[in-house]
């Protein structure tokens, strides 16, 4: 008997950026890539198999991206699905939690991490490897977290678009 063969298929989509062009990835339903084109970890989570098609989720996905560029916080979030170990998953969402304009620092997610565990601690080196694996930069914003004494340490899509990002929050903050 032969086996039949399943070829999952992923959704893209280009936005063009203030910082250069950005490749989004869908399942059809939700958001489950957002990556500068040409960052560290580029489209490591989309599948081999990606076509570009319009789809409902991009377009609130851009309205983000437009709104977040601009220099104001978007008040929505378009519907993600991260692909994710437990422990990156717990990373990334904390991460959610940190507002526009401000900045959490690596072992503080870690702290933050053991006391969800139970644990007395967690290794922030552990920590700084699930923030340099998010497939979903900027919705869920791994630029914002730095080092213990507020240095700019990596970022997948660069120390540039890093400072950019925060310089331009701590702006669109002010103006609020």
């Amino acid at each position: 008997m032969a086996r039949e063969m399943v070829v999952k298929v992923e959704w893209i989509h280009y936005y063009e950026s203030p910082l250069g062009k950005i490749m989004l990835a869908s399942d059809g339903e939700a958001l489950n890539g957002l990556w500068f084109t040409g960052q560290k970890y580029f489209a490591a989570t989309l599948e081999e198999t990606h076509e570009e098609k319009k789809l409902a989720v991009f377009d609130l996905a851009d309205t983000w991206l437009d709104t977040y560029f601009s220099g104001k916080a978007p008040d929505f979030m378009p519907p993600l699905a991260m692909k994710a170990t437990p422990f990156r998953r717990a990373v990334w969402e904390i991460m959610l939690t940190i507002p526009f304009g401000q900045t959490m620092a690596y072992q503080e997610i870690a702290d933050r991490i053991a006391k969800q565990r139970g644990i007395p601690s967690m290794s922030a080196h552990a920590v700084g490897g699930a923030v340099a694996h998010n497939p979903i930069s900027l919705m869920i914003p791994c630029h914002r977290v730095v080092g213990s004494n507020g240095s700019l340490t990596g970022y997948a899509g660069g120390l540039d678009k890093k400072e950019w990002l925060l310089a331009m929050e701590r702006r669109g903050q002010e103006d609020q």
